[in-house]
């Protein structure tokens, strides 16, 4: 897309933004609790404050951490109008770096891997599947398993238009347990329960949608992670505004437990994502150059400013190269010392009512 295509798109969306933002954006938020959502103390203190940056849309946001279970959620929460509003265009405003397409392969086949030494599954959910990148590198470590996916976007369809997986549901896991219920053996959260309003309707929903005996798998931030500390609120797995809750993983197996869950595999290091330092920089540097031509800002960038941006970014392309090869060199390390930054947990789903085979219905 050119240049001036792109200056053309994002003036025509410029309009509904601002009209939006002339509202305000308190009224983006619920009412601020003063209790844990988790276990309900009263002993909250705040964990970060800052503002978006990745996309600089208007608004501050705030995390508590519970000073009994440790605990860590937004507060005040950000409403599902306000959820939408900040998730919406994320492609605008491409800042943090990604993991290669062959980083990206071996994680993938790390976690089928992983999956598949407990049980080969026969059929296996993909929740939050986005486009189904996972179940179509997934099949060539278990092949004979047959995998489906869920998302609440429209990219699931895509998945299932290019043949990545069998079944696409749209929609969120609390609502489609229910007419998914006992059909699954396996089933995976990558990284989907810091975006959930409420994380254990989302473990009582996996429970209901798995067969007993089937697994579940949950990748997710560790908020124990000593990046957290360290690098404030240019730790990426802060995410705010889009990461409701971060969940540690001690409250995490309890709550599996309390489900009739066995949890039969946790690990530290090898779900860790060798970000850190990279993604840090990038943001630390995203709020310190020109900003990009976005529709939530009140006047167009001109040609001059986009230069400059595109010059500053080449200019930090150095820095970006050391943080990463550092992230890289590091991570043996890291891992071993309390830095990484996300944990694996593998349950078992208990006995508890038995349910028989169910035929699979038509996609979605």
């Amino acid at each position: 897309m050119t240049t001036d295509a792109v200056a053309q798109r994002v003036a025509a969306r410029r309009s509904g933004y601002l009209a939006e933002l002339a509202q305000g954006t308190e009224r983006f938020h619920e009412p601020r609790r003063t209790d844990c959502p988790w276990c309900g103390s009263e002993r909250l203190r705040a964990r970060l404050r800052t503002a978006d940056l990745v996309q600089h849309k208007p608004g501050r946001f705030r995390l508590d951490r519970c000073g009994d279970c440790g605990h860590s959620f937004q507060n005040p929460r950000l409403t599902p109008e306000g959820l939408a509003f900040y998730r919406r265009d994320a492609r605008e405003a491409p800042v943090l770096p990604r993991l290669s397409g062959a980083r990206i392969r071996a994680r993938a086949h790390v976690r089928a891997r992983a999956l598949g030494a407990l049980d080969e599954p026969e059929c296996w959910l993909d929740v939050g599947t986005g486009t189904a990148h996972f179940p179509a590198l997934a099949r060539h470590v278990l092949p004979y398993t047959a995998f489906d996916g869920l998302d609440t976007g429209a990219g699931v369809l895509e998945g299932l238009r290019r043949g990545r997986i069998e079944e696409g549901h749209r929609g969120s896991l609390t609502t489609l347990a229910g007419p998914l219920a006992g059909r699954y053996d396996a089933l995976s959260m990558f990284h989907t329960l810091q975006h959930a309003p409420d994380p254990r309707a989302e473990l009582r929903a996996a429970r209901t949608v798995l067969r007993p005996g089937g697994h579940l798998m949950i990748e997710a931030p560790d908020p124990q992670c000593r990046y957290a500390k360290l690098l404030g609120k240019w730790w990426a797995s802060y995410g705010q505004p889009r990461h409701l809750h971060l969940v540690p993983l001690a409250n995490l197996r309890v709550e599996l437990e309390k489900l009739g869950f066995t949890v039969v595999g946790v690990e530290r290091r090898a779900p860790h994502v060798p970000l850190d330092l990279a993604s840090a920089v990038a943001l630390f540097v995203n709020g310190r150059i020109p900003g990009p031509d976005v529709p939530w800002r009140a006047k167009a960038v001109s040609p001059l400013g986009l230069r400059l941006r595109r010059a500053a970014w080449w200019a930090t392309v150095p820095l970006l190269l050391l943080a990463r090869a550092l992230d890289t060199l590091l991570r043996p390390l890291l891992t071993r010392t309390g830095f990484s930054n996300t944990y694996r947990v593998i349950a078992r789903r208990g006995p508890q009512e038995v349910r028989e085979g169910q035929p699979r219905s038509a996609s979605a």
